[in-house]
């Protein structure tokens, strides 16, 4: 289904937009109505692995590691994609990977009990060089043993995760409990593939320190591991309210302005903890994070994971929450929709193929439960692809501005309208990402390298892309907040009617030019010179667009009453924009 060169650079050439809309309409009918399962693979669902395999071929040379049956974990993906490094010469000279796929298929087998549901750590992006991975939080003692009772019985007595205890140290385990020595083997096999992998970094979702079912640990994370045996890697606690809230999400009218997490609730028991270097560069109050709404909170925290993985070094990323397929995919997929908006990843993709592929495969085939989370309306899903319109800004734009010890840019690219967008940015502004890419003077501009060739904003045309610096940093100082004491809960600024309607971008989102965009729509910019709207936000805006169109024509919005603040209107406004194709359900 490859379009020809004049074909992909415009979503309105004939036929073939229309097609590719289609094929996501039909894609969200069946991801709607089917959660997806390895050993219950129907020819519909062949159709869609292999056009994942496609779209990942275009950009990237990759391997696959083996789940034919579901063996590994019964709702990944049957053919696990690998990206090793880009389809270009350069990149490939620059970030080919040191990975053996026997040695990785080997290590997955090995580390699945590790963790909830058998959800193993998996690389899914690869981003100059760094893999960024996936999976659940750790299993617990009683999810463990209980699986490790029926891989025992069924296997005829052995069980091969855990065989070789030369695998992880021991050195004290003569002293410990046979609780602790079994921990040791599958945690030291999980470990093992972290490293094997570069992760090091690792994003924790969970609103608990650990999940409690009928008054037992079920599962444990990384950052409560009494053993410490993650003590090398940056832990960060990022509690992020679960599926459930969702709900809220959706029966407010698909509004998330205003809506603010309880976090006075008696399971919630994580402390933000971020390493105290991310915390000054960003130019956030972190200390406020429980009296952000919605928007407000992803914002900040998708800002944390980008400025995490443009870190000056080679390490890569894991983002999990407890079974890792309702937050997990949420971040995964608005991470690899932002990269791919300012050309990183997947560069030759056209919005409809880059939507397809992070719907599927983020999403689908990773097992998450868009039925019954459409039944009980926990529309994360929809709340992700209509998020898109929150950060359109540059401000989370990867392509970094590095900066000299003297000031100067060296071995960077900017294109022209990153020089419109420019104006003096002094350390800690905070329209900068982080105040180490800032500070653009006239001397930067005589430092660097100019790319001024135009590219179709709605095709797969790849900016100027910076050189990267890599360097390595030691394990940052962590700063916590702790949750509010019960009855000292903050109280938030009323939020007016108006403001709910004209917050289609946080406040948060301050532009370059020093000022505040409050819709998706592009507004008129003061001063000379100024662009209209970035490549970024058209290419954003047009994901969105297909989506909109293509879940109004499948799923449609259920609204519980008439909506006096206007949102369900304005999002049908949105289809109506849609690539070919029109709502008949939109209102249920």
């Amino acid at each position: 289904m490859a379009a020809s060169p004049s074909a992909s650079g415009s979503l309105n050439a004939s036929g073939i937009s229309s097609r590719r809309s289609e094929e996501i309409a039909d894609l969200i009918d069946l991801f709607s109505r089917t959660q997806y399962r390895a050993k219950e693979v129907t020819p519909r669902v062949e159709r869609i692995e292999k056009r994942c395999l496609e779209l990942f071929g275009r950009d990237y040379k990759y391997s696959v590691i083996h789940n034919t049956n579901g063996e590994i974990c019964g709702h990944y993906p049957r053919q696990i994609v690998f990206l090793e490094y880009e389809s270009t010469d350069h990149n490939k000279y620059r970030f080919e990977s040191t990975v053996q796929i026997g040695k990785l298929q080997d290590l997955v087998n090995r580390s699945k009990m590790a963790r909830c549901r058998g959800r193993f750590v998996c690389p899914v992006i690869l981003y100059c060089g760094k893999h960024i991975c996936r999976s659940s939080t750790l299993a617990g003692w009683g999810e463990l043993y209980g699986r490790t009772g029926y891989n025992y019985i069924f296997s005829g007595g052995a069980d091969d995760t855990v065989a070789e205890s030369e695998e992880v140290p021991e050195e004290d385990s003569a002293v410990r409990n046979g609780d602790s020595q079994l921990f040791d083997k599958v945690r030291g096999l999980d470990i093992k593939l972290l490293r094997y992998l570069s992760v090091r970094y690792i994003c924790d979702l969970m609103v608990e320190n650990k999940k409690v079912k009928f008054g037992l640990n079920v599962t444990s994370s990384e950052k409560v591991d009494k053993a410490q045996r993650y003590a090398d890697f940056t832990l960060l606690s990022v509690p992020y309210p679960g599926c459930e809230f969702f709900k809220d999400y959706k029966d407010r009218d698909y509004t998330a302005e205003g809506l603010v997490f309880n976090w006075n609730q008696d399971f919630v028991d994580a402390p933000l903890t971020i390493p105290a270097s991310f915390t000054k560069n960003l130019n956030i109050d972190w200390s406020e994070y429980q009296s952000w709404d919605l928007v407000q909170q992803t914002q900040n925290y998708l800002k944390l994971l980008l400025h995490i993985i443009n870190s000056d070094d080679e390490s890569g990323l894991l983002v999990h929450c407890i079974s890792g397929w309702d937050r997990t995919p949420l971040f995964v997929s608005l991470l690899r929709l932002s990269l791919w908006a300012d050309g990183a990843v997947h560069a030759s993709l056209e919005p409809a193929e880059i939507l397809y592929l992070t719907i599927a495969y983020d999403w689908f085939l990773f097992g998450h439960m868009l039925p019954d989370r459409l039944i009980k309306g926990e529309e994360i899903f929809f709340f992700c692809f209509n998020f898109l319109k929150h950060i359109v800004s540059e401000n989370f734009s990867s392509v970094r501005r590095q900066r000299r010890k003297n000031s100067q840019f060296k071995d960077c690219e900017l294109t022209v309208e990153d020089l419109c967008l420019m104006k003096p940015i002094h350390r800690g502004s905070v329209s900068s990402l982080s105040s180490d890419f800032s500070l653009i003077t006239e001397d930067t501009v005589a430092a660097c390298s100019f790319t001024s060739e135009p590219t179709d904003p709605l095709s797969g045309g790849t900016p100027g892309l910076p050189a990267w610096r890599k360097a390595r940093t030691s394990s940052p100082q962590m700063v916590v907040w702790n949750k509010a004491p019960p009855g000292e809960d903050r109280p938030l600024p009323p939020i007016t009617v108006a403001e709910t309607r004209s917050s289609s971008s946080s406040s948060s989102n301050q532009s370059e030019q020093g000022f505040s965009r409050t819709g998706s729509s592009p507004l008129a910019v003061p001063g000379r010179g100024c662009p209209g709207p970035s490549e970024r936000q058209a290419r954003l805006e047009a994901v969105r667009e297909v989506f909109l169109a293509a879940y109004s024509s499948t799923v449609g919005l259920k609204s519980t009453a008439p909506s006096p603040s206007g949102a369900i209107s304005g999002l049908l406004e949105q289809f109506a924009r849609g690539v070919g194709l029109r709502g008949t359900n939109a209102i249920v």
